[in-house]
């Protein structure tokens, strides 16, 4: 990052910024080498259409739809529920109200009803008033949105069953950002399924703890992702011999998800030893997202310091939390350099 002091001549840099940092692994890069392709705009890359059909597997549905982003999947989604002059329901601080520049609005004239969330969480009853009446006053509400993981936290399958009841009793649909599905599911120990069966529509991201360099998949019914297909052809995601890139996704989620139990048992030690040092705050760790505070430490510029170290996180602990999150590019010996450092910092 551009002004931030540079790590030690040599030395390997740790970057904890987000586990969308990964390299491509050998089998990765060998699959994309050896992909066969054809023109997915047309729909006969068999590699893409490989890929779609083991997440709508792995997923529990009747199809899915191979996307350049996780925000564009979100997207893709939303413009297909709603309509211009339609109404989403949202978490306050969830990925497809405040994190995706406002495309559903900017793009799609979709108004969102942002909801303050507890631990992740509606409090399903308040949300009920959000819900607006067939007035022509108002926004027509057709969609509420979750997320799991969110901020690091998973949601359980009976939390979804109790938004689909409340989404079955007010006539609306369910769309889940899945950015960080897999996560949840290997924390909870209960297959990908128990997460997705109460839900429309689920985004998938292929590039945050699964590894691959690109890409995520949306799974949710035929009409659903025939609609999705559209629109992410007018938001320019119609992609040609994507197979190259569908390729690392396959590898993804066929070798990548149960890996994720390292990354939360390295998150874990990290928030133990950190959690070990003199005024330093650690929040309770879950999946693979490490938040500390430095409120107790009299030190400048902690991020800074770290990064000079060959240290890359995200926020200073002080206006904000920490963040730091462990993926496949980080061992336990990572782990130990990082506590060993941030010692030294605050020390």
């Amino acid at each position: 990052m551009s002004g931030q002091p540079l790590p030690p001549s040599g030395a390997r840099e740790i970057d904890l910024r987000s586990d969308t940092v990964t390299r491509p692994t050998a089998a990765m890069r060998r699959a994309m080498a050896d992909a066969e392709v054809g023109d997915d705009v047309f729909g006969d890359d068999p590699t893409v259409n490989r890929l779609q059909a083991m997440a709508a597997e792995r997923l529990g549905t009747e199809a899915a739809l191979f996307v350049p982003s996780g925000t564009q999947s979100n997207l893709v989604a939303l413009l297909s529920h709603c309509g211009r002059g339609d109404e989403y329901l949202v978490g306050q601080y969830a990925h497809t109200y405040r994190w995706e520049g406002g495309g559903a609005a900017v793009l799609g004239g979709i108004q969102p009803q942002p909801v303050e969330l507890v631990d992740g969480r509606y409090d399903l009853d308040a949300l009920s008033a959000q819900v607006k009446p067939r007035d022509d006053h108002f926004a027509r509400t057709r969609l509420v949105c979750i997320e799991n993981t969110i901020a690091g936290r998973p949601l359980p399958p009976d939390y979804h069953a109790a938004v689909r009841a409340f989404a079955d009793h007010h006539g609306l649909a369910v769309h889940l950002d899945g950015a960080r599905l897999m996560n949840a599911a290997v924390a909870q120990e209960v297959d990908p399924i128990e997460l997705t069966r109460h839900v429309d529509t689920v985004s998938l991201c292929l590039s945050k703890g699964l590894g691959a360099p690109v890409g995520s998949v949306l799974c949710g019914p035929v009409d659903v992702i025939e609609q999705a297909h559209r629109w992410r052809k007018v938001v320019g995601g119609g992609m040609r011999q994507a197979g190259v890139l569908a390729a690392a996704g396959i590898v993804a989620l066929t070798d990548h998800v149960d890996r994720l139990a390292d990354d939360h048992a390295n998150a874990r030690a990290l928030a133990d030893g950190l959690a070990s040092l003199t005024g330093v705050e650690v929040a309770d760790v879950q999946t693979n997202h490490v938040f500390v505070s430095f409120a107790g430490v009299e030190v400048p510029d902690i991020g800074g310091q770290l990064a000079a170290s060959g240290v890359r996180v995200l926020g200073d602990g002080r206006r904000s939390p920490m963040r730091l999150v462990t993926h496949l590019d980080v061992t336990s010996d990572d782990v130990a350099t990082v506590i060993a450092a941030v010692a030294e910092v605050v020390s």
